[in-house]
């Protein structure tokens, strides 16, 4: 009851505040051959983990499958994305699919583009309400928005987004917070050069190590149960 209370209040303030500050977002149709070239592709079996996000879920593609055993992953970053471009393509990236579970990191880009923390649970509620209309029973892995030295001058936004998208996630069972933030800062409160590349933005393999780590205690924590089982059912002739 109190994180119902909890939520209709936080509800309410982001409705407000969605109205009276909204981002620009680019045209989503910029992706249109990057969505081709996903539907290109040999497709997985349904069932899967689709892993969806912003050039930070991209970069990890080279190790999730490795990083993340033994699930079934549907590789599913697209670089420069945000939390709009998902709810607007959410058809070909994750319904198509028929996934258990989404894995998904945006909000590092909304913040970039001026959007409110607000207007990016906005947008996520929007992707939330897509995914369960026509699969009601996947879960939802909300990643957290991750500190970096490039956008450090707008992390207390990015920090407030991820107050609102855990706030959330606390109200339904099928939706999960991974905080790969907080393990991200160090001593000084902040994130260690050596996580990133030279862009202070996009990350090196020890910043991975810490989302793969944070992301083990969760997603796997909670899926190997399931990926047991999809292993055992009996393929189709």
């Amino acid at each position: 009851m109190i994180n119902t209370i909890r939520w209709v209040t936080l509800a309410v303030a982001a409705l407000c505040s969605a109205m009276a500050n909204s981002a620009e977002y680019p045209d989503p149709e910029r992706y249109r051959a990057a969505m081709e070239a996903f539907a290109a592709e040999p497709q997985p079996e349904p069932g899967g983990i689709v892993a969806t996000g912003s050039s930070s879920m991209r970069g990890w593609h080279r190790r999730i499958g490795t990083d993340l055993e033994p699930l079934t992953l549907v590789r599913r970053g697209f670089g420069g994305s945000n939390m709009y471009d998902v709810r607007y393509f959410l058809s070909e990236l994750v319904l198509r699919h028929k996934p258990r579970a989404v894995m998904l990191y945006e909000g590092d880009n909304d913040a970039a583009l001026g959007a409110s923390p607000e207007e990016v649970l906005g947008h996520f509620e929007a992707v939330a309400a897509g995914i369960h209309a026509h699969l009601p029973d996947t879960r939802i892995y909300v990643m957290a928005v991750k500190p970096s030295l490039a956008r450090w001058k707008i992390w207390p936004t990015m920090r407030r987004t991820n107050a609102l998208l855990r706030a959330r996630c606390d109200t339904d069972p099928r939706l999960h917070f991974v905080d790969v933030a907080t393990p991200m800062l160090g001593a000084d409160g902040k994130p260690p050069a050596d996580l990133f590349v030279k862009d202070m933005l996009h990350m090196t393999d020890a910043g991975y190590d810490i989302w793969r780590d944070a992301t083990q205690l969760v997603v796997v924590a909670q899926e190997a149960q399931y990926e047991h089982a999809r292993q055992l059912e009996p393929t189709s002739e």
